[in-house]
C-alpha cells in the first residue's frame, strides 16, 4: 500500500494541470528538456522567472500561449498561488488616501512627479526637474505625460563630474522600482551636509534618474492591470488590452537582431516597427547621447577604452538579478570582465544573483545593450524583488536596505567603472582629534576591505598595498594633494586593513572640511573613494592683560 501511494503521488505530480475553468491569465511552471526550448520561444513571450538549476520557467499565458507551450514540448504546471494574485489582485482600502490601491508604499504617477518636483524646489542648488521628452498618449493625442528626468549634483562646484544614469518603471506593472529610485533621490538630498559621503557624492558627481520612463503604461498597471507595454494604439488594434510597444524591445542596437523579441504586435515583448519607433525610447536615447560621449567602435567586439566614465542602470521587477550586456549572443562583451566585477558589487549589496543577461533567455533592443553597445557605458538592468506588485513590507524591509547603499556604489564608481570595482573599499572611516589642544593634529583611521564580493562568486581578491587620503578635492582633481596613510599592524599584508593618519590641521582654514579615502590592492587597483568631515576650530587668543 505505501509503494502504491508513492507511485499515485509521483504520477500526479508530474502530470500536467489543466488550465483552470476562468478568462483571465494563467500563471504556469513550464517545464523543458533543455535550455535551447527557453531561448527558442523568447522572441514571442518573456519568462517571468527561469530556474534553469530545476529545469523550468514561470510565465503567465492565455489560452492559446498554453496550449502553444504544450505543442513545444514544455511540460506545464499550474501555480494556483500565483494564478490566484494575478487575476485577485489586492483591493484598495478606504482608509488609504495616497500611493496605488492596496500598496500605500508606491507613489502614483502624478504623487512621483509632484515629489521629485517639491525635491527640486527645496534644493534648487541641488537638484533639477527636467523635461526631457513626452509619452505616446502625450505626443499623439495631447493628453499622456511629459518624462522628466531628477539631476542631481552640487552646482556651485563647477568642474567635470562622472555621470549615473538610473531610470525605472520602463514596464509599468515593475511597481517597486520608480519607488526606489524616488528614495535614493530623497536619500541624497536629505543626507547632503550632514552625511560626508552623500555629500562629497553630489559635489563630484553628476546623478540622473528618470523616475517613470513609462507613465502611460505605468497609469494601466496602478488599476491592478499587468501592463507592460506603452499604450500606443496603432499597435494591437484587435485587442486593446494588449496594445503598445515593449519599450526594452525598441532601442536600435541590434534590434530585432536575434529572435529576443517579437514581431507580432500583440505579444507582450513586441519590439515595434521600426527601431525607436516610440517616442519614450526616442527621449531617453536623445538623453544618453547628450549626456554620454561615444567611447566604443562600431565592431562587435570593440571595447570601450578602460577608463570611460558613467554607469546606467535601468531597475526592473522581478527577480533579484543583477544582469549585463549581451543580451542577443551567448558571446561575452568585450567589456565583459569589468562589468562582471561591478555587478557582482551590486549583488554583494542585494544577495541577487549576478551574470550576463543572455544566460537568461534572449533579449535585444534592450535599454542596457544600448547604453553599452552604442555609447561604451557600463549597463545594467537590476531586477528587484520576487513580485511585479510587490508587498509593501518587502520592499520597505529587504529591497530598500539592499539597493539603496547599491546604488550609492554605482554613483561612487561612475568615475571609472571598468577599474574602481576591482579595487577595494574604504570603510568605517573614523576622525578625532589627538588631544583637546586648539590645533591638535586629528587622528583618520578607515577599514581597506577587498572581499566585499558575494561568496562563491569567483571575484579575486587581494591584500591591500597602499591608502591615502586628499583633503577638500577627491584625488583625481588636478593639483590636488595625496597623502599616505599607514596600516595600524604596522605591515600590508592582509585582504583587510586598518589604516591611519595623523593629519596636521595648522594649515587649514577654520570650519568643515571634507577628507577623501581609497584604498589600493597589490595588483594595483584602486578602490572606490569614501569621505569624512574633519572640523578645524580658530585658535584661541587669550586677552593680554597690561598692569
Amino acid at each position: 500500500m505505501p509503494l502504491f501511494l508513492a507511485l499515485l503521488t509521483a504520477l500526479l505530480t508530474i502530470r500536467p494541470a489543466p488550465p483552470p475553468d476562468h478568462t483571465g491569465l494563467w500563471v504556469v511552471r513550464a517545464y523543458y528538456n533543455d535550455e535551447q526550448m527557453v531561448r527558442e520561444i523568447a522572441s514571442w513571450i518573456e519568462p517571468w522567472e527561469v530556474h534553469a538549476d530545476q529545469g523550468y520557467i514561470v510565465v503567465g499565458v492565455d489560452e492559446a500561449q498554453y496550449a502553444r507551450l504544450e505543442a513545444l514540448g514544455f511540460r506545464l504546471e499550474i501555480d494556483k498561488e500565483l494564478t490566484d494574485k494575478v487575476n485577485h489582485p489586492v483591493q484598495f482600502s478606504p482608509l488609504q488616501t495616497d500611493g496605488i490601491p492596496g500598496y500605500s508604499c508606491y507613489r502614483t504617477v502624478e504623487e512621483t512627479y509632484a515629489a521629485a518636483n517639491s525635491l527640486a524646489d527645496a534644493y534648487p542648488n541641488l537638484a533639477t526637474w527636467n523635461d526631457i521628452g513626452d509619452s505616446w498618449e502625450k505626443a499623439a493625442l495631447g493628453s499622456g505625460h511629459d518624462l522628466y528626468v531628477l539631476r542631481l549634483t552640487n552646482s556651485a562646484i563647477a568642474t567635470e563630474k562622472p555621470k549615473l544614469f538610473a531610470m525605472s518603471a520602463v514596464h509599468g506593472r515593475e511597481y517597486a522600482t520608480a519607488e526606489l529610485l524616488t528614495r535614493f533621490a530623497e536619500s541624497l538630498l536629505w543626507g547632503y551636509g550632514s552625511d560626508p559621503d552623500t555629500t562629497w557624492l553630489l559635489d563630484y558627481h553628476e546623478i540622473h534618474l528618470l523616475l517613470i520612463a513609462n507613465p502611460d503604461g505605468r497609469k494601466k498597471a496602478e488599476a491592478g492591470r499587468l501592463w507592460r507595454k506603452n499604450t500606443n494604439q496603432n499597435y494591437c488594434s484587435a485587442y486593446p488590452s494588449e496594445r503598445g510597444a515593449d519599450l526594452n524591445r525598441n532601442y536600435p542596437f541590434a534590434w530585432g537582431c536575434c529572435g529576443g523579441s517579437s514581431g507580432y504586435s500583440c505579444d507582450y515583448n513586441y519590439r515595434g516597427p521600426s527601431p525607436a519607433s516610440e517616442p519614450e525610447v526616442q527621449a531617453i536615447q536623445a538623453y544618453l547621447r547628450a549626456n554620454f560621449p561615444d567611447r566604443r567602435g562600431t565592431d562587435l567586439n570593440d571595447a570601450a577604452p578602460i577608463d570611460t566614465s558613467g554607469v546606467f542602470v535601468d531597475v526592473h521587477s522581478y527577480g533579484e538579478l543583477v544582469l549585463w550586456p549581451w543580451g542577443f549572443t551567448a558571446s561575452p562583451a568585450p567589456n565583459q570582465r569589468p562589468m562582471q566585477t561591478l555587478g557582482r558589487k551590486y549583488a554583494y549589496f542585494t544577495g541577487y544573483t549576478a551574470q550576463q543577461s543572455y544566460l537568461m533567455y534572449p533579449t535585444e533592443g534592450d535599454s542596457d545593450g544600448f547604453a553599452y553597445g552604442e555609447l561604451g557605458i557600463s549597463g545594467y538592468t537590476i531586477e528587484l524583488g520576487d513580485w511585479f506588485f510587490q508587498d509593501c513590507a518587502t520592499f520597505e524591509q529587504s529591497i530598500l536596505p539592499g539597493n539603496l547603499p547599491a546604488l550609492k556604489y554605482m554613483a561612487k564608481a561612475a568615475s571609472a567603472p571598468y577599474l574602481l570595482p576591482a579595487g577595494p573599499e574604504a570603510l568605517s572611516l573614523i576622525s578625532m582629534p589627538v588631544s583637546g589642544e586648539s590645533g591638535a593634529p586629528v587622528r583618520l583611521r578607515a577599514v581597506i576591505n577587498d572581499r566585499r564580493f558575494p561568496a562563491g562568486s569567483g571575484e579575486p581578491m587581494q591584500e591591500i598595498a597602499a591608502a591615502e587620503y586628499t583633503i577638500d578635492a577627491p584625488p583625481w582633481i588636478d593639483g590636488t594633494s595625496r597623502v599616505a596613510m599607514q596600516p595600524v599592524d604596522g605591515i600590508f599584508d592582509q585582504r583587510v586593513e586598518t589604516v591611519q593618519a595623523f593629519i596636521d590641521i595648522t594649515g587649514l582654514s577654520p570650519g568643515r572640511h571634507t577628507v577623501f579615502v581609497r584604498g589600493q590592492d597589490v595588483r594595483g587597483n584602486w578602490g572606490v573613494i569614501s569621505a569624512q568631515f574633519i572640523y578645524t576650530q580658530p585658535p584661541i587668543v587669550l586677552p593680554v592683560v597690561f598692569r
